[in-house]
């Protein structure tokens, strides 16, 4: 089990990004949560198996139809294991 933290920057609030990231994350069997920034982006944190997560970070890449992912920054951050799903805040 690993962590990782994305943020997302593009225009990617106000297109359902949040439940999207939130489908995709239980499907992978991911636990952890997505959130809205002030500024604009989407903070993302994420914790399972390795092929796991890097199948969720390319969905993050693309996001939903409406999405328009600039870029996505990743930090490696030890498993904590304090999630029991994943959620949307």
């Amino acid at each position: 089990m690993i962590g990782r933290r994305y943020v997302v920057t593009g225009q990617v609030q106000g297109v359902g990004f949040r439940m999207f990231t939130e489908r995709v994350a239980r499907h992978e069997g991911l636990t952890g949560w997505v959130a809205n920034r002030d500024d604009g982006g989407v903070d993302v944190m994420a914790e399972g198996e390795a092929g796991a997560l890097e199948r969720f970070e390319r969905r993050l890449r693309v996001g939903p139809p409406m999405a328009r992912v600039a870029a996505v920054e990743r930090a490696d951050l030890p498993a904590t294991g304090q999630w029991r799903g994943f959620e949307a805040r």
